[in-house]
């Protein structure tokens, strides 16, 4: 399991994994610049990491359906569900798809607006000091090791890139807004994680 735990699936893109710190841009990611977001309160830098999960419609997989969403583009009419979602003004710094494809919709530096009311050690407002990372999935269906295997990468690149952000301030979005949310869900492999991100931590940067 160790061994197993410690592979590095294949990653079709071929740009370095590193951030362009000038421009907050994860340079392995496809960029879909969403314009739901600002500029974090003076003075804030991102010292928290949110882990969402998200799923569109709810359960279902693959589609256009999240990168619409996060860009304002969401038919309505498509599903029954989309009336409800399609008007929200969400967004979040990355996504990482079942495929291990991660999609940028909001630079480091800004704010995305991925934490709702939320709070984390006394601290309200979470969206101001965090980064977001949603993966596609559900609460009780398990995540792809190719997703547990790029978020633990993309958490070691950040937590390279940025000075106050460290493995031990990575938290799900059910930890920052309790009652009111759930995900990453149960199904969601917090050791399995915390074990790639160390491991991560130890090796050079890709």
């Amino acid at each position: 399991m160790w061994v197993m735990r410690r592979q590095r699936p294949a990653n079709p893109p071929t740009a370095r994994f590193a951030i362009d710190t000038d421009r907050g841009l994860l340079e392995r990611a496809r960029q879909e610049p969403s314009p739901n977001c600002d500029e974090r309160p003076q003075g804030v830098e991102p010292d928290l990491i949110v882990v969402h999960g998200i799923s569109l419609p709810p359960g279902e997989f693959g589609g256009p359906w999240i990168d619409q969403l996060f860009t304002n583009v969401l038919p309505p009419d498509v599903h029954p569900y989309f009336p409800e979602v399609a008007n929200l003004r969400v967004s979040t710094h990355l996504l990482i798809r079942r495929t291990g494809e991660i999609v940028q919709y909001v630079p480091f530096q800004r704010r995305a607006w991925h934490a709702g009311v939320s709070s984390w050690a006394g601290r309200e407002r979470c969206n101001d000091f965090s980064i977001g990372i949603e993966l596609e999935g559900a609460d009780h269906s398990p995540y792809e090791s190719t997703q547990y295997a790029m978020l633990a990468r993309v958490i070691a690149v950040l937590c390279r890139s940025y000075p106050h952000l460290s493995p031990d301030r990575v938290v799900g979005h059910s930890d920052i807004a309790p009652g009111r949310k759930s995900d990453p869900g149960p199904a969601f492999d917090w050791p399995r994680l915390r074990s790639l991100v160390q491991f991560e931590l130890e090796v050079a940067p890709a």
